[in-house]
């Protein structure tokens, strides 16, 4: 027999990283219409995939310290992986770019409960020409565990590769951890589109795994994958010729039924086997539940908890992503997995909303602490400044590129990269969107009618349909009139157009800003009672927009923050017009304030440049440079104001 299994793995203080994940890594393409033949989906959503890479960001996303090795293409999907994997705190620094080849891809559709199409597109692809280099030995000997896929054992090219880091594993203590992954067209055993057979007998495929099963301290496989690697078609049978070439702790994923453990000999019968039972959820998407599985089994594994508590976190996770559409982003957090297992929900797991918010925000999310933003999504004031001075409308559109070009010199000449924003329509913005997205800015575009009260919704009450094509680093910005004291009526509509937003961008994933303005005379009591009412009717936003309040009504705003929602990304001080003094006096009102992130100005800064320009007095760059003055220097007032803050601290 080969070299006895390691009870554990290394303490975590002695190594840099918990796991690393040797395997495939590719782009999932997931058809949006459940029941479709996958030839007749028409939309497809795009998520991080490969069961490697899922296990990784599944880990990391759990808190541990993990890493991916493989290889990408020289292609934006390339960088969308690694930038995925990174975003969530996986090290990619062996992830290495091929020049040659291009990123993986798979498609897959939901026909049922049980028929998931799905046809793999990895010809030659990146992820199969992983380098030595990859795996090199003082990265593998960072680890405390190496987990590698049966995919890459299935050329002699990758083979190599995962024999090479399963060696250097062994030579620095590094635990090692097969996840059988069979996938029999990745093997060559079937037609190139037939990804969802799941099973073909090969005493070829056998052999191979057979060949390595020495060098693995733990298994994992569904029934059909320990039935490929024991080369026996009885489960049991299979297990005891698996259990002939390793000492390794033996993990089986029984799908409902939970999962086995088999920890020294083989029981006589699976029932006698230590048992984890399953949450009972409603399936939407079986891809990828083994690989949230894989990574709650190691979360436990290599935190060291009992193998029953271990398994008791892998059902979790795999029962939570099963009732999910994707597979990353499926994966739960900590907070998911305490929720869910402290109250599971039974089939109901994709429709309770305290598990989708949690799901939503206790993710990591990229920090937007400090915000400086220029908000020209006014329409209908530039529509009638416009008309004022005689200027076509159509040099409204011109006019807000300029602006992104003054946001843009402002980030550079005051250093404020990762602190400055804009708010832009798409009625006269929408070239000014196209040039400011993908700029790492914070950006925001509105839904609302101008001016509406009650509240009306640009193209009217379907507002899903309209964020379809929005870019998800764009937040939705709704304002909203409500008046808590109000006619019942005109409440209830606001609110009912709200609730229509905040479960679109629910739905569609896209951050939500609510701008809330009473309508008469500024009333601290009536916007605190305005924000009550929504958080009242369950409506959570990422985001507020608050006019100026004074010290006191911005403690209450902390407090109630702090009450409802406490994942809430903070609140953002709107202008109204003021003049830059009694601004920088607003500053220094909400500087203590711990919900207060910045401002969201416009009028202030464009409101004289822009009449000017329009009448033709100023040429661009006077333009320009006017609207820099005015942004520039309520950026310092605000930096002044939370200098104050901390000398006062």
């Amino acid at each position: 027999m080969a070299t006895p299994a390691h009870p554990a793995p290394s303490p975590a203080e002695t190594r840099r990283l918990d796991v690393i994940c040797l395997g495939r890594l590719a782009i999932d393409l997931y058809a949006q219409q459940l029941g479709a033949p996958l030839a007749d989906a028409t939309t497809f959503a795009r998520y991080l995939g490969g069961s490697s890479a899922n296990i990784a960001f599944g880990c990391a996303r759990l808190g541990l310290r993990a890493a991916m090795a493989s290889r990408v293409g020289d292609d934006p999907m390339g960088r969308f992986l690694c930038e995925t994997l990174a975003a969530e705190g996986c090290d990619v620094s062996h992830v290495s770019v091929d020049p040659e080849r291009l990123t993986a891809l798979v498609l897959l559709g939901i026909k049922d409960r049980e028929t998931f199409p799905l046809v793999f597109y990895r010809r030659d692809c990146a992820d199969m020409a992983v380098r030595d280099e990859d795996v090199e030995e003082p990265f593998v000997a960072s680890s405390r565990a190496l987990v590698v896929t049966g995919t890459h054992l299935s050329t002699e090219h990758t083979h190599a590769v995962a024999v090479a880091a399963l060696e250097r594993a062994r030579r620095n203590d590094v635990r090692t951890v097969l996840d059988v992954d069979y996938r029999p067209v990745l093997w060559g055993l079937t037609k190139p589109a037939a990804g969802d057979t799941w099973f073909v007998a090969s005493d070829r495929v056998t052999a191979h795994l057979q060949a390595l099963l020495p060098r693995f301290d733990l298994v994992v496989g569904t029934r059909a994958e320990f039935r490929i690697a024991g080369g026996r078609d009885d489960l049991l049978d299979a297990l005891r010729a698996v259990r002939a070439l390793t000492p390794a702790v033996l993990v089986v994923k029984l799908g409902a039924a939970g999962c086995a453990v088999v920890d020294g000999a083989v029981p006589p019968s699976l029932e006698a086997a230590a048992r984890v039972p399953s949450f009972p959820v409603k399936v939407m998407n079986e891809l990828g539940a083994g690989d949230a599985f894989m990574a709650g089994l190691l979360k436990g594994w290599l935190d060291g908890r009992p193998w029953a508590e271990s398994g008791r976190t892998a059902n979790a996770c795999g029962a939570l992503v099963v009732s999910r559409h994707a597979c990353s982003a499926s994966m739960p957090t900590p907070a998911e997995l305490d929720w869910f297992v402290a109250r599971p929900t039974g089939s109901g797991a994709d429709q309770d909303p305290r598990l989708a918010r949690l799901h939503r925000v206790s993710h990591r999310r990229k920090a937007w602490d400090d915000l400086c933003i220029f908000a020209f999504d006014h329409r209908r004031q530039l529509f009638d400044l416009a008309s004022e001075v005689g200027a076509p409308e159509a040099r409204l559109r011109e006019l807000k590129s300029l602006f992104v070009r003054a946001v843009g010199e402002t980030e550079g000449a005051m250093g404020v990269a990762g602190r400055v924003g804009a708010i832009i329509d798409d009625t006269y913005g929408e070239d000014a969107l196209l040039s400011a997205t993908g700029r790492g800015w914070w950006l925001a575009r509105p839904v609302e009618v101008p001016g509406s009260s009650p509240l009306e919704l640009e193209g009217g009450r379907s507002i899903g349909s309209r964020l379809v094509s929005w870019p998800r680093e764009q937040v939705v910005k709704c304002l909203v009139r409500l008046d808590p004291d109000g006619p019942v009526l005109d409440r209830l509509e606001d609110e009912t157009q709200v609730r229509a937003v905040y479960d679109a961008v629910q739905a569609s994933g896209h951050e939500l800003l609510l701008e809330v303005i009473p309508p008469g005379p500024l009333d601290a009591d009536r916007v605190l009672r305005a924000l009550k009412r929504l958080y009242n009717v369950g409506i959570f936003p990422e985001w507020w927009k608050l006019p100026p309040l004074a010290p006191e009504a911005w403690g209450r705003v902390d407090a109630l923050v702090a009450e409802r929602d406490p994942s809430c990304r903070g609140a953002l001080l709107l202008g109204q017009g003021a003049a830059l003094e009694t601004l920088a006096a607003g500053f220094r009102d909400a500087a203590a304030s711990r919900a207060c992130r910045g401002f969201a100005v416009g009028r202030t800064i464009f409101d004289a440049p822009s009449r000017e320009w329009l009448a033709g007095r100023i040429d661009d760059d006077a333009l320009v440079a006017r609207v820099r003055a005015s942004f520039e220097a309520l950026i310092r007032a605000w930096r002044d104001a939370r200098a104050g803050k901390e000398r006062a601290a």
